[in-house]
């Protein structure tokens, strides 16, 4: 009787930069969903005038506040790039082995760039 192979597990797999990549676009878009309802609070905030614009202040600026907006906006950059990616896959491009390792990258790398590029405007007041 021969041996058949046995699944991979913890102690031997070695986690892939696609299956991470694929993970995270998952874990982002619950995160989007879980934001969704905050990013409505600030918009009608910001429509209701300045009382409510106030206390939407005063919840989101401290550590967590900023952290939480920050951690949110690479979200969005990050599940969106993904999702441009993926819309290059659908149409047949980039899915050779060595593409889809650099689309990766550059997934990562262009989140974390527009991520910080957003809020060097948002803590400049470049946007009010």
């Amino acid at each position: 009787m021969s041996q058949r192979p046995l699944s991979p597990h913890l102690q031997i797999y070695r986690v892939q930069l696609t299956s991470l990549l694929s993970i995270t676009h998952r874990a982002t878009g619950i995160g989007l969903a879980f934001g969704a309802p905050i990013l409505t609070w600030w918009l009608m905030a910001l429509a209701t005038g300045p009382g409510a614009y106030s206390s939407f202040i005063m919840v989101f600026n401290n550590w967590f506040g900023i952290v939480f907006l920050v951690g949110w906006t690479w979200a969005l950059f990050y599940h969106l790039a993904n999702g441009i990616r993926h819309l290059f896959w659908d149409s047949g491009v980039g899915l050779e082995l060595t593409s889809t390792y650099t689309s990766g990258w550059v997934v990562v790398l262009s989140s974390m760039v527009l991520t910080t590029v957003c809020w060097i405007f948002v803590t400049q007041g470049w946007l009010s």
